[in-house]
């Protein structure tokens, strides 16, 4: 039988939800103790709480870096109940029982985020004595309760009001094992933010390059995946804490989503943030069956469309403005898994209510930093690719430079291509993809089947290539298809041979200097 908790220590730096918790905790009979800022806030609560210098004996010293690292604390904390010889130890130097254990812990990460930042300042932001109690709670389950999140503060009062005060062994040990992963993530965060910093004395904070020495990950389930690539895997995913990006994205509506499904909004998501303009982009197995900016979300959605109305039968969809009810409308009309996008309008939910597995995602933009890879035994680590090409990095390489028409067609592909599988041929207008030929083993063969996948007419069309062509049959194949100009890297051994098949079938070509493989 668990024992009534009569007494608690409460300390946080986050305080969210702290007051009302608090006054829930001592409606029940528990004694409050506290510290510095918290014991303000709960005073000026109307809350009666203790200083933690009256526990002690000893005041908050050395700019609160020393409080609570005292035998009266811990001792409180860590002896066991059911030990005579603690309980006789405890009594014979004046310690009372601390029950529970409030501890949030001091901003580190954000403090590290703050443009020029100080050394000193990263430094002070290390907290001691709150991983301390935590730990020390979490040692001692059995007979501490340690609340590490505000998330658990109402679960944590209701348990308390239906059980006479008390919490159950089950509660206590979830919220121990929340605890140490509470603690290994900050002193992850710490170990790896102090590991990239350059510092003299005080100065400030510079960022280390290269990659850590050391990769510390440290992630939290959100949820188990009911559907997984495959029927016989398992699957999860998990939140990196930030609240944004797509594990953190907020479901409006819909059926659970798949392992799949969560594959294809991000790509979706990523293509459509490459875009200023309103953009749709439909996405069939990680590859873009369509996209196309227009005037609104409406009139992008139905050009994104008709590049391959087949494929996108089922398909995920990422845009970059919140979808409205014209949007939806038009939307609605296909089957449709998921559509991601900043925000629906109460129009656009409502006019995808009568669909009611569709699954509508919104998502707060996030750049990821890196890309990691599983390899056995390891991961592979780099920089996510995030490059933006600019006009004035493009080098007109054929006799005939492209036209504005062309240049802009080139400039829309370019940014399209970069998010088909390689080896990538996408052929297309100004503002909308015709014909991709994704992930073949051959790029003259991922040539063809661009040509041969589409529906809109290819004369008069350009082509984006995302590395170079090592060969002059590709680009004699994208004449052959009807295109008008060439948008790709540079950089064969027989790049020349290829501009020369260019001027020769009166073809425009401009070199970016940039390859984007995407494997």
């Amino acid at each position: 039988m668990s024992q009534k908790i009569q007494r608690a220590i409460l300390s946080v730096t986050d305080k969210t939800g702290l007051a009302e918790f608090a006054r829930k905790l001592s409606s029940m009979g528990v004694d409050l103790i506290s510290t510095g800022g918290t014991a303000k806030l709960l005073r000026d609560a109307g809350i009666a709480v203790k200083d933690i210098s009256e526990v002690t004996g000893f005041p908050e010293m050395l700019d609160g870096r020393v409080k609570t690292l005292h035998p009266k604390v811990h001792g409180g904390i860590l002896h066991r109940r059911e030990d005579a010889s603690h309980r006789a130890a405890v009594a014979e130097h004046g310690i009372q029982a601390i029950d529970m254990v409030v501890v949030n812990l001091y901003a580190f990460e954000k403090t590290a985020a703050k443009p020029g930042v100080h050394f000193e300042e990263l430094i002070e932001n290390i907290d001691i004595g709150g991983p301390s109690m935590i730990r020390s709670a979490a040692k001692n389950f059995h007979d501490v309760a340690v609340v590490t999140s505000p998330a658990d503060y109402a679960s944590i009062a209701e348990e308390m009001s239906k059980s006479d005060g008390a919490l159950s062994a089950e509660t206590k040990w979830r919220l121990a094992q929340k605890a140490f992963a509470t603690t290994a993530a900050y002193d992850s965060a710490i170990a790896s933010t102090l590991e990239r910093v350059s510092t003299n004395g005080n100065s400030q904070v510079h960022q280390a390059e290269g990659f850590p020495e050391t990769l510390r990950l440290s992630f939290t389930k959100v949820t188990d995946l009911r559907y997984r690539e495959n029927p016989h895997q398992k699957a999860a995913m998990y939140s990196d804490g930030s609240g944004t990006g797509v594990a953190n994205a907020r479901q409006v509506q819909g059926k659970e989503l798949s392992y799949n499904n969560i594959v294809d909004l991000q790509a979706a998501w990523d293509l459509a943030q490459e875009f200023e303009e309103p953009v749709c982009a439909i996405i069939k197995h990680t590859n873009p069956c369509g996209t196309a900016t227009g005037r609104t979300l409406a009139e992008a959605y139905e050009r994104a469309l008709e590049c391959d109305p087949v494929s996108a039968f089922g398909g995920v969809i990422g845009v970059n403005r919140p979808v409205d009810g014209a949007a939806a409308e038009e939307m609605a009309k296909l089957f449709l898994e998921v559509i991601a996008a900043p925000a629906f309008d109460p129009g656009a939910v409502d006019r995808f209510s009568a669909k009611k597995n569709l699954r509508l995602v919104e998502i707060t933009h996030s750049p990821q930093k890196w890309v990691l890879k599983n390899v056995s035994g390891g991961m592979l680590v780099q920089d996510a690719d995030l490059h933006q090409l600019q006009e004035s990095n493009i080098k007109v390489v054929t006799k005939r430079p492209p036209t504005p028409e062309e240049k802009r067609a080139l400039l829309f592909a370019w940014k399209v291509s970069k998010h088909v599988k390689s080896n990538a041929i996408l052929y297309s207008r100004d503002g909308q993809t015709v014909g991709v030929g994704a992930g073949q083993m051959s790029r003259v063969d991922s040539c063809r089947l661009g040509a041969q996948k589409a529906v809109l007419p290819l004369k008069g069309t350009v082509a984006a290539s995302d590395a170079f062509f090592p060969f002059p049959d590709g680009v004699e194949e994208i004449a052959k298809a009807g295109a008008t100009a060439i948008i790709q890297p540079g950089g064969s051994v027989r790049d020349q041979e290829v501009i020369e098949a260019a001027d020769r079938l009166g073809l425009a070509m401009i070199f970016t200097g940039v390859r984007h493989f995407r494997h």
